[in-house]
């Protein structure tokens, strides 16, 4: 059994995180954010500390390891552009990392990082669920074995209706989660780099605060891609089943059911993590690099 602590457990993705702990046979011990609405910790773990203020989190966990307890873990869910301050603590008290996508917001980032993990000699991982899916690796396996030099046409819709709340909260802040494409797309775009190569090109068409879409070329494919947060741009066949969420991924005009299988993949990604299969920082680069540049792009 590993020791874990968590940083950002009142966040949307953390009881994934908090799940995934449980049922890989391990023990989160302490729990911290600044916002204290974790009711969710009584489904999976009631006698975890849990702390508002990240200086007493920071004495706690001081003085349990100095009592003996030795903490294994940090997982990450805190807001995107504290990620790699977070993952710097996580090092700092000799734990390996477990973090939320998007590991960082800016490829140099990832540079920076991978020297401290040669320093502390530890490990920092990230989530990377879609590689873990069994349609995308049904898809990887057909690319592997088909057409070398073949370009494949891919259209990529996703569409996760969000309401006003959003552009208040830090995710509205692009300096702060790195925009639509950072927040909502950055696990579509690693998939998408995984299966067809790396990243040779990228326009932007539509680059409004709650929209994005544009054209990304790899080696194997070329991908129009359009991303939403606003739900007057549901397809109205989705409108009309009442469904707050739309995704689509279609090759060469044929459609990939990808949209079931998503409860379990946090689980899947922290078993791969502990049995040393996991992924880390330089298989997340070239996602990062894709966000980053759409992010700065006209």
């Amino acid at each position: 059994m590993k020791n874990f602590i968590l940083i950002g457990a009142a966040g949307y993705i953390a009881p994934r995180h908090m799940k995934a702990i449980r049922e890989t046979g391990n023990n989160l011990i302490a729990a911290y954010d600044p916002y204290d609405g974790v009711g969710i910790m009584d489904s999976y773990y009631p006698k975890a500390h849990f702390f508002t203020e990240f200086e007493r989190f920071d004495r706690h966990v001081e003085k349990i390891k100095r009592a003996g307890t030795v903490i294994d873990y940090v997982s990450i869910c805190s807001p995107n552009y504290l990620h790699d301050s977070h993952i710097r603590y996580g090092l700092r008290i000799g734990a390996d990392v477990i973090c939320e996508k998007p590991i960082v917001l800016n490829p140099w980032n990832i540079d920076a990082l991978i020297e401290l993990e040669g320093e502390y000699k530890n490990k920092v991982h990230t989530i990377l669920q879609l590689r873990h899916h069994e349609a995308i690796l049904e898809l990887k396996n057909k690319i592997i074995n088909g057409e070398v030099d073949k370009v494949y046409e891919i259209d990529l819709t996703y569409i996760t209706s969000r309401g006003n709340w959003y552009f208040t909260s830090w995710k509205g802040n692009e300096e702060k989660s790195g925009g639509i494409a950072s927040n909502i797309g950055v696990h579509f775009f690693d998939m998408l780099q995984w299966i067809f190569g790396p990243m040779e090109n990228s326009t932007v068409d539509i680059k409004t605060k709650d929209t994005n879409s544009g054209t990304l070329q790899f080696k194997q494919a070329k991908v129009n891609w359009y991303l939403s947060i606003n739900a007057e741009n549901l397809p109205q066949k989705a409108k009309d089943k009442g469904l707050p969420t739309f995704r689509t991924l279609s090759i060469e005009g044929e459609e990939i059911e990808f949209s079931k299988g998503f409860t379990d993949l946090h689980t899947i990604s922290y078993q791969k993590i502990l049995n040393g299969e996991g992924y880390g920082l330089s298989d997340a680069k070239n996602s990062i690099e894709i966000v980053s540049k759409i992010r700065n792009q006209k």
